[in-house]
Order: C-alpha cells, then structure tokens, then sequence
C-alpha cells in the first residue's frame, strides 16, 4: 500500500466515532488504492487531511491534476457531489467523478496551502467571500437536499429540552430568543441552493478562478442562512477592532448588500444558526453557550 493515513486523521475518527472509527480509518489506504485503479489515478504528493477526509493530489491519465476526496458518508456530506453537479465549477471546486456509495469525490486540484485566511486585509478577503457566496445561492436546490424548513422545526422541537440542561439564565434567554427569530420564519424557508459553511478556510486558491468554494454541505433554503461562518470567521480580527458589535455589524451589513438581502430575515435567520450551534454544543454535553456565538446574537439583533 502507498497511502499511508496521517495520525490526526485516525484520532479525529476515533475522537468521533470511536472504534468504527479508527476500523474506517484503517480502510483508507485500500479505499484509495481502488479508485486509484478504477478511476486511472496516479498519486502526486502527500496526502491532505480535513476532521473526517483524507484528500490524495493525483493525475489522471489525460495529465489533468485531480484531488482524490475519501470521506465517509454522514449526513453532512452525503449529498456533497449533488451540489456540486449543479454548481458545475460556477464558484465552486469542479466535480470530475464521484461515487455514491462510498462518498468518493474526485475534484479539481486547488491550491490547498492559500486559502483566504491568509490574505491580510480581514475586509477584502470577506468581498470575495461575499462574491462567491451571491453566485452559489443564484442556483435553485436540486432535489434530494436537505431542507431548511424541517432543520429548522426540528431545532425548535428540541428547545425546551435544551434550555433545562443551561444553568445561566443569560444562555437560556438568548436560546429563546433565537428560537423566536426561527419560529417567525420557519414557514417561509427558501429554494436556493446553500453551501452552509462557506468560511474563508473553504475557499481556495486555484487556476480556473482566483478563487473557489470547497466542502459544501448543500442544502435547499434561504440564503439569509449561509451568512453565519463568514461573521465569526478570523474572530481574532473582530477583537482587534476594539468594538465586536461593530464589528460583526459591519461584515453582517457588508453581505446582506452584497447578496441583496433583507436585514431583518438575514438577522433572523442567522439567530438560527446560532441556535444550531448552540444545540449541537448542548448534544455534546455543553452546559454553557458559545461565547463567540452570543457576540454574534446580541450583535445581529440590532437589525432584527
């Protein structure tokens, strides 16, 4: 076998999912080996790890430099290569092959060190963002997403028992408040096509585009709900301004211009998002909300 599985990659499947985890891990290098034979793939580097994926620089047979995505089906991801096939490389990774069944991507090869991370300029970097992000949305959902109005009732199904496991009155106040944003919307959940963590570590640098969109996890709704990553994203320049309201106001109102959003859904439906988080955080045995995702709330209500 030539692929060897980074150690991080095993304890981060271990981390998750326990002993299935590290036997899945351990699968990877035949799981590899077998689309390098079927797909005509030659290795070209040292492999890339995300939390679940292990991404292998190949060529194909025509010379095309190519990224070899193994990941395991979730939810998350299990309909990854559906919104890419719509996207068809419109602000996105371009998808060249993919695999159902296993949850193989074969991808375009981007430049995996340079993301918009590491552009210095907080504001220029949040621009393209903002540029990509208009494109994504542009497109309608294709069938078989996920779809945010049911997300959405099944957050505000699991709010009361939440709020029991917070012993802050301040978090269970800002959970209600959240979920009463949800509940005004929740009817009216949107078509489009979302990447839902569109993060400047998920935009790359390449050759077709300057720049493009990696790992979506589509989802058919509003885009007023695919702003939250872009908001709480390189936090440590929102605290370098000396004032996070502000701050987080003017990324807030800088995308919901760009996108030509209404302030009051794009407030709204973000409250949502960190009323997501903030379930998964207490699923995960969380008895205190996020600090960063309040700064977020009490910053966005302003335009609620």
């Amino acid at each position: 076998m030539r692929i060897k599985v980074p150690t991080a990659l095993t304890e981060s499947h271990v981390k998750y999912d326990g002993e299935a985890g590290r036997a899945w891990s351990a699968g990877l290098p035949a799981l590899g080996e077998r689309y390098l034979e079927e797909w005509g793939l030659r290795l070209d580097g040292e492999p890339r790890h995300g939390v679940v994926s292990l991404v292998l620089p190949v060529v194909r047979e025509d010379g095309t430099k190519a990224a070899l995505k193994l990941q395991p089906v979730t939810d998350e991801n299990a309909t990854e290569a559906h919104g890419l096939r719509a996207w068809a490389g419109d602000g996105s990774v371009l998808l060249l092959d993919s695999d159902p069944a296993t949850g193989t991507l074969l991808l375009e090869r981007l430049e995996a060190d340079r993301s918009l991370s590491s552009l210095p300029d907080d504001m220029e970097a949040l621009g393209i963002l903002a540029e990509l992000l208009a494109r994504l949305v542009s497109y309608p959902a294709p069938e078989g997403l996920r779809r945010l109005g049911d997300i959405a009732q099944a957050m505000l199904d699991d709010v009361d028992q939440a709020v029991k496991s917070l012993p802050r009155e301040r978090d269970r106040h800002w959970m209600k408040w959240c979920a009463s944003a949800v509940a005004e919307l929740v009817s009216e959940p949107g078509d489009r096509l979302l990447h839902w963590d569109l993060h400047y570590d998920n935009v790359l640098a390449a050759d077709r585009e300057p720049w493009l969109s990696i790992d979506p996890k589509p989802l058919a709704g509003d885009p007023c709900f695919d702003l939250l990553p872009a908001l709480h994203n390189r936090w440590d320049d929102v605290l370098a301004t000396g004032d996070v309201t502000r701050a987080v106001l003017r990324r807030f109102d800088f995308m919901v211009d760009r996108l030509g959003l209404d302030p009051q859904r794009a407030a709204g439906w973000t409250l949502g998002r960190v009323l997501q988080n903030a379930l998964w955080d207490v699923e995960d045995g969380e008895s205190e909300l996020n600090e960063v995702g309040l700064a977020v709330a009490e910053a966005v209500r302003q335009r609620t």
